[in-house]
């Protein structure tokens, strides 16, 4: 999401004509688990598979990287605390922020990384804007902001994602088979905590205070002058008060899958 952050250009390879011609032939379905978002668009929705122990809660912070800056703040407070969480970078802010990603990668026992593409560009056909981004536009464009930002990613990270979430977090139904075809799940959330970094503090540990098990958080890390930060670590805090468990996604999508 977070969409106000601007990107950079990044090449865009060639997309090989077999790989092109699979994703076309698989981007027939619609996606179960999705909800309309209007204009053709689905934000598909994603909830923990499988029952906690008895009496227990477990939920999944997912911490969007769009391109922008690095907030220290959120990271320093899930590190210190223990906190697992799974970031979704993109390649733009691996580039942007070395010292950020240096922090990251010194608590890996906390932090896994999966895909948030390229350029920041969402996984839309067509030519009409998505919250003021330029979309991908057609099926090609979806290969190289996903396939150019799993590259970023393995070489930055050492770690294969195995997730996948658009900018804007909405998709044209037939981008979301084609980027599945890639070998990608599509990540999306159950609770949206900060709005893409728009919400106060208030706001925001409101809604991460009634998370319900099995929930899968989605907030931002590259805001740090913005109060929603400070709602991440007070919704965290408060969770961590109501004896919720933090884990990351299944490493195993096809196993765990939305709802």
């Amino acid at each position: 999401m977070c969409i106000r952050c601007a990107t950079p250009a990044i090449a865009e390879p060639k997309l090989r004509r077999r790989a092109f011609c699979a994703g076309v032939l698989a981007a027939s379905a619609m996606t179960a688990g999705a909800a309309s978002a209007g204009g053709g668009l689905l934000e598909p929705r994603l909830r923990l598979r499988g029952a906690s122990p008895p009496g227990a809660r477990r939920v999944a912070l997912t911490l969007d990287a769009c391109p922008g800056g690095f907030d220290r703040r959120i990271a320093t407070y899930l590190a210190d605390n223990g906190i697992a969480a799974t970031i979704f970078l993109t390649s733009a802010w691996i580039a942007r922020n070395p010292a950020g990603l240096e922090f990251l990668l010194s608590h890996r026992d906390l932090f896994a990384f999966e895909n948030h593409g390229a350029r920041h560009i969402p996984a839309v056909l067509g030519t009409r804007s998505v919250y003021g981004l330029r979309p991908a536009g057609d099926l090609e464009g979806v290969h190289s902001e996903v396939d150019v930002g799993a590259s970023d990613i393995r070489q930055a990270t050492g770690s294969q994602p195995r997730w996948y979430r658009g900018a804007t977090a909405l998709y044209s139904p037939a981008a979301i088979e084609f980027i599945r075809a890639m070998g990608f799940a599509i990540a999306g959330f159950s609770l949206n905590a900060d709005m893409g970094a728009s919400l106060p503090a208030a706001g925001v540990a409101s809604r991460m205070a009634g998370a319900k098990d099995g929930d899968v958080i989605i907030g931002h890390l590259t805001q740090p002058n913005r109060p929603s930060g400070l709602g991440i670590i007070a919704g965290v805090t408060e969770l961590q008060r109501q004896g919720i468990e933090f884990v990351h996604l299944d490493p195993s999508p096809g196993e765990s899958g939305a709802s």
